[in-house]
């Protein structure tokens, strides 16, 4: 009889991330492997790493080890950024046995029958350049799913080390990513995030058959409004400079695609965004998001902003943080400068301390929290479709997001989950989550 050896997947880093290692899960469970979860015992774990930030590096060692005192026989994969960018230093690790670069882990197949995973030999190294497209999307419960529509990345933004990782702009095929959302809605999942490095930068370099023609961001989400299966697309972060005034008009009226927009920002200050090397001043920012104000008034808007950046002075700070505070946006993600090898933010020699990045990012915490419980406030009173999740089930309530991504709440009734319902928004509670009551 041949027993199926146990796989468990461990995933670090962004939604891109989840929808490759679920696409990889997929070939593997079709093959002669069992999937089981990473908090279970397993013959071979894969750990899609990250390079983003030095934490993530961190955490992937960490994991690592949670595995080796789980299995201490198990054979360990690295797979993805970290995998990519640095493999000797990963390679070196006691307990990994195979790196595969962002080329090889779609063929994580072959490279296994090629290997004894009985027998603990020095790590295997298998990495080249990437510069291939796979479409991957993720599959995990029936709620909501990733779907990657571009990979890769043409800007040099300073502090940023995913060109490296992860190669040059390129796409999918308008049509292979219409069969992919009509199949994922197909299998009763409701809700799509459209979801890659540099999404608004579609086009590029698109792989499968596209006649020859060349394609913008705007043509790929016309082509996706068409789509007559019902279900609601999100779109994940996409550049400024890239959201043109005629892609918010077209989501201002779409069936399909949520108000909802994630726009990174990084500083509000022009001097630090020259530094930052990226491709907007922040007049233009100002301007993208009073547009969508105006065009979609209820429209949840997140931003980006990176504390720390070398160079960045208190006058600096509170430049950005002046400039956020007057913008009309529901929430920010901050996080602090990491230094990443090869990057040419290394070579300024101003360093903020990270006792002064950690002050920093509390200040615009406070700040993030004032503005996405103002956002919900203007909500109260109003009727919404919500969600709901599986799995969300907590104190008696049932969790899920409206349409323009608030965080809701109602009395739980399990005939709602996984299910878009209709709802009153009455009050924000103190951990700002949105109460609301069913419409029937």
């Amino acid at each position: 009889m041949n027993i199926k050896k146990k796989v468990a997947f461990y995933t670090i880093g962004c939604k891109l991330n989840y929808a490759e290692t679920s696409t990889i899960a997929r070939k593997l469970s079709n093959s002669n492997y069992e999937l089981v979860s990473f908090k279970s015992i397993a013959d071979i774990y894969v750990i899609n790493t990250c390079s983003v930030t030095e934490n993530a590096e961190k955490d992937f060692k960490y994991i690592v080890r949670f595995f080796m005192n789980k299995n201490a026989k198990a054979f360990i994969i690295a797979i993805g950024c970290y995998a990519q960018v640095n493999p000797k230093e990963i390679s070196s690790l006691p307990g990994v046995d195979l790196v595969l670069g962002r080329e090889e882990q779609f063929q994580i197949i072959d490279y296994l029958d090629q290997v004894n995973l009985s027998k603990k030999n020095p790590a295997k190294i298998i990495s080249k350049e990437t510069n291939s497209y796979f479409s991957s999307y993720s599959i995990g419960g029936r709620t909501r799913s990733f779907l990657k529509i571009q990979d890769g990345c043409d800007y040099k933004c300073s502090y940023c080390i995913i060109p490296i990782a992860r190669g040059y702009s390129r796409s999918d095929s308008i049509e292979n990513i219409l069969k992919n959302i009509r199949s994922i809605f197909q299998k009763g999942v409701k809700e799509i995030v459209l979801t890659g490095v540099n999404i608004g930068d579609y086009g590029k370099k698109i792989y499968g058959n596209h006649k020859g023609r060349s394609y913008t961001f705007f043509d790929l989400i016309q082509a996706i409004d068409q789509i007559k299966e019902n279900g609601r697309i999100r779109l994940s972060s996409i550049e400024p400079n890239l959201l043109k005034e005629e892609c918010i008009e077209l989501l201002s009226k779409s069936r399909l695609f949520m108000p909802h927009f994630h726009i990174p920002l990084q500083s509000g200050s022009n001097y630090i965004l020259g530094k930052m090397q990226r491709r907007y001043r922040r007049e233009l920012y100002q301007e993208k998001i009073q547009y969508i104000r105006n065009v979609i008034p209820d429209a949840y808007i997140g931003s980006d902003i990176i504390v720390g950046f070398p160079g960045e002075t208190h006058g600096h700070f509170l430049e950005t943080y002046h400039f956020l505070n007057k913008l009309e946006i529901s929430s920010i993600h901050i996080f602090p400068y990491s230094q990443r090898p090869n990057t040419k933010s290394i070579t300024i020699q101003e360093k903020v301390s990270l006792r002064v990045q950690r002050k920093r990012k509390i200040i615009l915490r406070v700040l993030s929290e004032q503005k996405y419980r103002s956002f919900c406030e203007r909500q109260i009173h109003t009727k919404k479709t919500v969600l709901f999740e599986k799995n969300s089930v907590n104190h008696g309530y049932l969790y899920g997001y409206t349409e323009n991504y608030i965080r809701t709440k109602i009395d739980s009734n399990p005939l709602f989950i996984n299910t878009v319902q209709n709802v009153l928004l009455t009050k924000v509670d103190q951990d700002g989550v949105m109460i609301a009551k069913s419409i029937i």
